[in-house]
């Protein structure tokens, strides 16, 4: 069986997320994961476009070159919300969480993920960024206080969930929700397509 459209691939995510994991395991995917260990603090660029596409990047590359993802194809991804031209990660504590919060209510900003496929069979890749722009609904202080007491926006950038205790507090988005909630699947489709393997043939 020609090995560009072999079912058996092997997939990676280089990424502990586990909204991503879950994301491509409902799209009938079957990934293993290989956690970067990238230094995300150590990585700097001068739009939160850049940035999230540069973290990616590093994150795919690093695990490409291990020998236990040889042969695979791997996925890099990392997202940070902009919200007046700044990139924001993961809050640093719970006080940090809360006046993000705090300054996002009633206001919108985008949702950038950096996304980048590598073929570690050919050392083909296909990188970019895709943007969705979130509309913060306005939780009053009591509900963003019981939020970040959750623990829950500790643990994603932006400070929020489109899929979980935060997404009462979002009034819409415009935009692919997959890419908030931390990888685009149709972009995706389209840069395993171009490396010459469908998404069908990786169907678990």
């Amino acid at each position: 069986m020609n090995r560009m459209t072999d079912p058996r691939r092997r997939l990676v995510l280089a990424s502990a997320s586990p909204a991503r994991l879950g994301l491509l395991r409902q799209a009938g995917l079957a990934p293993e994961v290989i956690v970067s260990g990238v230094d995300e603090d150590a990585i700097t660029a001068p739009t939160p476009y850049e940035l999230a596409l540069v973290l990616a990047e590093a994150k795919a590359v690093s695990v490409a070159a291990r020998p236990e993802a040889a042969g695979a194809l791997v996925i890099g991804c990392d997202s940070v919300l902009e919200l007046d031209g700044q990139a924001l990660g993961k809050p640093a504590d719970a006080e940090d969480a809360t006046a993000r919060w705090k300054s996002m209510r009633g206001r919108s900003g985008i949702l950038q993920t950096g996304h980048c496929v590598i073929d570690t069979a050919t050392g083909r890749r296909a990188c970019a960024t895709a943007s969705t722009t979130v509309r913060f609904g306005e939780p009053t202080d009591a509900e963003i206080s019981a939020y970040v007491a959750t623990g829950e926006p500790l643990h994603v950038a932006g400070a929020f969930t489109l899929d979980g205790r935060s997404a009462p507090f979002i009034d819409g988005i415009d935009g692919d929700p997959g890419n908030v909630i931390g990888l685009s699947l149709p972009l995706l489709r389209r840069f395993l397509g171009e490396l010459g393997t469908p998404i069908t043939a990786l169907w678990a």
